[in-house]
């Protein structure tokens, strides 16, 4: 199981959406995976992701480059966000090819991930897929919402927050670029994205009546 199954949407917004990122086994490549943890993280600044981060010390918009680079552990997750296939494709060949010996985890469309796979030579072990929510769904709010407070897998962006960028940006204290950015730093891992928050912030904020 993985925090960056819980991503909703439809399959236009969530095209640009793609995670890629790495960690250690304990008991089994735990010893020296810092250091190719450091590696995995260099490769992946290479092509310029719109966020990044390790689960201990914090995303990049709430911690520098230099911070979360000299903090990695053994014990870190270390994520980064993209929007294109093609990018995600590149960032895979260049890891077969440093054959770091860290499994990597890669989330977006299925069909469209297996193309990044096959042009990188690779096949796919395992694939996991998010169930939905069960329970009372009359107490969840609305989908347009849930599609930006999602994008954070461990709750941390609620929906509270994503309603108050919607009033700040009507009220036009902030623009949609930053209020996806204030919505972007809550997510500790670095998993939020962005670049998706703010479309689809624009295609939102019309639809929503909050004038206080």
């Amino acid at each position: 199981m993985t925090h960056t199954l819980h991503r909703r949407g439809d399959r236009e917004n969530l095209s640009g959406d793609y995670i890629v990122f790495t960690m250690s086994a304990k008991g089994f490549n735990e010893e020296g995976s810092a250091e190719k943890m450091k590696e995995f993280l260099k490769i992946l600044l290479k092509y310029h992701p719109v966020n990044f981060g390790d689960m201990i010390t914090g995303n990049c918009y709430v911690k520098s480059a230099e911070e979360i680079w000299h903090n990695i552990n053994t014990t870190s997750i270390i994520h980064a966000v993209f929007t294109d296939e093609v990018t995600v494709s590149k960032i895979l060949q260049e890891l077969r090819a440093r054959d770091l010996g860290l499994s990597v985890v890669v989330t977006g469309i299925h069909e469209t991930t297996e193309e990044c796979c096959q042009e990188a030579g690779l096949q796919k072990h395992t694939v996991e897929h998010s169930m939905g929510i069960f329970g009372d769904l009359n107490r969840l709010p609305e989908e347009a919402v849930l599609q930006l407070s999602t994008m954070c897998g461990h709750a941390m962006v609620p929906a509270n927050l994503v309603l108050r960028m919607v009033r700040e940006i009507k009220k036009e204290k902030k623009s949609f670029q930053d209020a996806a950015l204030e919505l972007t730093k809550p997510c500790h891992c670095g998993i939020y994205n962005p670049a998706r928050a703010e479309k689809l912030l624009r295609q939102l904020v019309p639809l929503m009546t909050y004038d206080s």
